[in-house]
């Protein structure tokens, strides 16, 4: 037997190993770390966002199968390696896609479906609050989602008595507590960069505004309890444990960390909490994260103000489309291979037309693409259309084609970050990671034109979330006191990583590029207007 197994055997026999799961918008995946964060088992299930009544949702029912399933693969992975039924591990995290409504009853019933970050009905209510608060309120906020059901008179809303996101929603169900990490209850409501907690300033105005409509709410007894990286948040009940693994190999008592949004585990994945320092997270949305050393000098409707999973403030520049498209023409290659009768995984297909994008054009051939699957707030559109436009005589071959792809990827996320040069915002290192970057160099190289700046990629951009939150259930169970310092002299230590300089050939083509993006959204506006389901 390997050395480095048996070391693995002990983590788990003495109960030095941390489970961190995160549900994402395509994928609920669930890491299983050693003491030396090394991932040694994984599971992992594929679901898809409904559009139901007009909304964005899951169900709860495909939220408790997907943890079931993921944690199952995973405990299966752990019996066929080591021999040993997963009973105990040292702790636990649960994260998942930020934002999003998900309001409950005294009786703790659901109200409404759940409302995710990627519905776009928010836009008065987003504004209102706006303007109420003198900070930027995204359309994707918890605030916003209930302030807007109440603007709508919707007669649930008397009737809530907790707001949570779904990971807060995730860890009440198994643990009994009511509370959410910092960095996913900045989602929520505005937080006082001070006091750690909801501003009390900007409660009040919403409870003075509200007394106005002829509503009246006390806000800070239906939100969770704000949380700090490392503070005690509850043990998984016995309930808890029945609704992870119906078997009954997981028993119960084991602690937790503070539930975190996707964004916080992207942060931490990436070794990008300090100041200066910002990750790039790419999915099926894409944003940056930039920590800051201070205020902005004024409110901006592109950038969301929330914070890291220590408290401190976070410029986050959120697109909410980024790789569906991409996605979706990758889905029809592999139709298109499977209709010749040839076997080709879908992993070769990315690797092969991922690296055929390094041979574009420098203008791309004149093609332009929008992958908006939903509306995007950085470009003012209300309704998602993906759009792919070329003229007769463009060069359409299959490098400009992925390229292009590729490039409106991060084309509204560049706008957004456009912004933050404006604001002579400091960043000394950007940090990518996500399934996007499992090709080397291809989507490193484009995005490092597009944001102009060294985008370094480390060994685990492709575990992201899971293996991150996985991180932040490590550093509970460690007692430590300062998450930055553990991340950089425990975690990161000797990380190996690779930096790749934005090439001035590629700036030139990216700014050309994102002027015509720019200028073609008119296109997408219509194609909203025009195409009606």
């Amino acid at each position: 037997m390997e050395a480095s197994k048996a070391e693995e055997m002990l983590d788990i026999v003495d109960v030095r190993t941390y489970l961190g799961i995160e549900f994402g918008s395509t994928r609920i995946k669930a890491v299983l770390i050693d003491s030396r964060f090394h991932t040694i088992a994984s599971g992992s299930y594929e679901w898809e966002n409904q559009f139901v009544e007009g909304y964005w949702t899951y169900s709860t029912e495909e939220i408790w199968k997907g943890l079931r399933v993921s944690y199952r693969a995973l405990a299966t992975e752990v019996y066929e390696k080591y021999g040993l039924l997963l009973e105990k591990v040292g702790s636990i995290g649960f994260s998942a896609m930020m934002h999003g409504y998900m309001p409950f009853d005294q009786s703790g019933k659901l109200l409404v479906p759940f409302r995710t970050w990627r519905n776009s009905t928010t836009k008065e209510a987003a504004k209102q609050l706006t303007s109420l608060f003198e900070h930027n309120i995204p359309e994707r906020w918890s605030i916003a989602h209930y302030y807007q059901a109440i603007v709508n008179h919707e007669k649930h809303v008397d009737q809530v008595d907790y707001l949570t996101t779904l990971a807060g929603y995730v860890h009440w169900q198994l643990t009994g507590k009511k509370v959410l990490g910092i960095g996913d209850a900045s989602g929520m409501f505005p937080i006082d960069n001070l006091s750690k907690s909801y501003d009390e300033h900007l409660i009040n105005k919403f409870e003075e505004n509200l007394k106005k409509m002829h509503h009246s709410v006390h806000l800070k007894t239906i939100l969770p309890k704000v949380l700090l990286a490392g503070e005690e948040a509850g043990v998984l009940s016995e309930q808890g444990a029945y609704l992870i693994d119906p078997t009954g190999s997981l028993k119960p008592g084991i602690p937790l960390c503070p539930p975190e949004g996707d964004a916080g585990t992207g942060m931490v994945a990436t070794n990008s909490i300090g100041v200066r320092t910002g990750n790039v997270s790419v999915g099926t949305s894409a944003f940056a994260m930039i920590v800051l050393e201070k205020p902005l000098a004024k409110v901006y409707p592109e950038i969301d103000i929330v914070t890291t999973p220590e408290g401190n403030l976070v410029a986050m520049v959120h697109a909410n489309n980024c790789t569906s498209d991409i996605n979706a023409w990758i889905k029809l290659f592999e139709e298109f291979t499977a209709s010749l009768g040839l076997e080709v995984n879908r992993e070769k297909i990315f690797t092969l037309l991922f690296n055929k994008a390094l041979e574009a054009d420098e203008d791309l051939g004149g093609l332009l693409s929008y992958g908006y699957f939903s509306g995007e707030n950085i470009t003012g559109i209300s309704e998602g259309r993906p759009v792919f436009v070329r003229q007769p005589d463009s060069n359409f071959n299959l490098a400009n084609f992925m390229r292009t792809h590729l490039s409106s990827a991060f084309g509204a996320m560049r706008i957004g970050m456009d912004i933050l040069k404006e604001e002579k915002i400091v960043i000394e290192e950007l940090v990518g990671h996500g399934g996007l970057f499992k090709t080397p160099r291809v989507g490193q190289q484009i995005l490092a034109a597009a944001l102009q700046k060294p985008i370094t990629v480390m060994e685990t951009a492709g575990e992201g979330g899971a293996w991150g939150m996985a991180v932040l259930a490590a550093f509970q169970a460690s007692h430590s006191n300062c998450l930055s310092d553990y991340l950089n002299q425990v975690v990161f230590a000797d990380a190996p990583c690779v930096t790749l300089q934005p090439l001035e050939k590629d700036e030139r083509a990216y700014d050309d590029f994102i002027a015509r993006y720019q200028t073609g959204l008119e296109i997408e506006r219509v194609a909203v207007e025009k195409l009606r389901s």
